[in-house]
């Protein structure tokens, strides 16, 4: 989607082949669609064509007249449409003139739609209905081995397309999960096991499978489970992990999982408490259990990392929105309270724009709502103060702000502390070991960590990452 100096895109669109995506169910092929566009800053918009009929993607028929040879002939034409039509939406919507127009199932259309997908793969355009300009096209399919309603593209089509082969790679979704904050458990049961991250049998009782979307969704049901105090046992993780065999053993794991979590108190490690007996007990413990354990204690740092950076990120929006009711209120001869709103608007504005765009990865959607929530309370403490001065107002609302940065402040002391005292633990209980450097490494390879560490130091991960750097 670059462009040169004339402002031309360098492959003319009669060049640019659409991407298509084939891959296993559950791979992953709508989520790297998903980040393409997030990271790119363009739009996306997503239609799965086993809901369509050809209706809905030419466009509906209606009879209107053209004069030929000086004669009056009614002829059949077409509404725009349904899909191209969302294109001009979510260009309208957004204010994105350029983006990713994705089309998952692509090959398991109904007969009647068929020729309507060739003709979209070979000629960009739905009817009479072409895909605007800056607006690439992708799609996804599936292959014949995983659906019956697959239909083969011939060789016309497929030379008119950039074909990629999507296959399950565990140390790719690895960064992916460090990322989207995957639980815990899920990613040291499956560093152990990682033959069971993803497959698809039949056998005489049906088809068995294991996806990555699995996992990511049980993921987000364990931490859930959690905050409502209620056990994920065999018959739940059988609703996402749908291998008897992989569910039991990964229910089975988890339950162990937690036993560590209670016998090494880990709020006693964090604390910087922990008892020298634990210490003993976890270096002459099996290797899984070490695992584990470091498992555990790196979830929970990682939540703190995560949780810190989304409030860090809300103390920057709080303060560039405060940035701008001071100079507002220099130039604009309103009440302090009217400007103010007028700021909160054009933030929840400018959120929903992108929100709706998809262009928010989950941490900046969270810091952008605490953003909007503590301008909205700040705007209610003006509106009760009712004050008109300019400073009045102005003071007020930086007190509030100092509050704000004061939580950052204290969760900035009580992450680092965490992570010195667990970093204490680690060296204590493995001294130099394989499992002190899986810890560093994990920390060394997370992005909210490193930001945390960079920003705020912490020696003893210095010290061990400089001997994994000279080794």
């Amino acid at each position: 989607m670059q462009k040169d100096e004339e402002g031309e895109y360098l492959i003319p669109a009669i060049r640019q082949r659409p991407v298509l995506l084939i891959g296993a169910p559950g791979i992953g092929k709508t989520a790297i669609m998903e980040q393409a566009a997030r990271e790119c800053n363009i739009g996306l918009v997503a239609y799965t064509m086993t809901h369509h009929t050809r209706q809905s993607a030419m466009g509906l028929p209606f009879i209107s007249k053209k004069m030929y040879g000086g004669e009056e002939k009614s002829v059949t034409e077409y509404t725009m449409s349904e899909i191209i039509a969302a294109v001009y939406d979510r260009m309208e919507s957004t204010g994105l003139k350029e983006g990713i127009l994705f089309i998952d199932e692509i090959n398991c259309v109904s007969e009647t739609l068929a020729p309507v997908m060739l003709q979209f793969l070979q000629g960009k355009s739905f009817g009479n209905a072409k895909v605007p300009a800056g607006w690439i096209i992708a799609a996804a399919g599936n292959p014949a081995e995983y659906n019956r309603s697959v239909r083969e593209f011939d060789v016309v089509t497929l030379d008119r397309v950039k074909m990629i082969n999507v296959e399950p790679d565990y140390d790719v979704w690895r960064e992916y999960a460090r990322m989207q904050g995957i639980h815990g458990a899920i990613v040291s049961y499956l560093d152990a096991r990682r033959d069971n991250f993803y497959k698809i049998e039949t056998t005489v009782d049906g088809k068995h499978f294991v996806t990555a979307r699995g996992w990511e969704d049980l993921s987000c049901l364990i931490y859930a489970y959690e905050r409502l105090g209620l056990a994920v046992d065999k018959e739940i993780v059988g609703e996402y992990i749908c291998d008897p065999a992989t569910a039991t053993d990964f229910a089975n794991y988890l339950e162990l999982y937690y036993v560590y979590e209670k016998t090494y108190n880990m709020e006693s490690i964090f604390a910087g408490h922990a008892d020298p007996m634990l210490n003993r007990r976890l270096s002459e413990a099996p290797f899984d259990e070490k695992v584990s354990v470091i498992s555990i204690l790196l979830g929970r740092l990682s939540r703190g990392f995560r949780d810190y950076a989304i409030l860090e990120n809300t103390v920057d929006n709080v303060f560039d929105a405060l940035k701008t009711f001071r100079k507002n209120m220099q130039t604009a001869d309103r009440p302090p309270i009217s400007i103010f709103a007028d700021i909160i608007q054009s933030v929840n504005a400018a959120y929903t724009r992108k929100k709706e765009a998809g262009l928010y990865a989950s941490d900046d959607d969270k810091s952008m709502v605490k953003t909007i929530n503590v301008l909205e309370e700040m705007s209610r403490k003006l509106a009760g103060d009712g004050t008109a001065d300019a400073g009045s107002a102005f003071e007020l609302v930086r007190t509030e702000f100092e509050q704000l940065n004061g939580q950052r402040e204290k969760m900035c002391d009580r992450v680092s502390a965490e992570l010195n005292n667990t970093y204490a633990f680690v060296e204590n209980a493995f001294g130099e070991s394989p499992q002190l450097v899986l810890f560093t490494t994990e920390l060394a390879a997370g992005s909210h960590s490193m930001h945390f560490i960079e920003e705020n130091g912490c020696d003893a991960f210095y010290r061990n990452n400089k001997g994994l750097i000279r080794a």
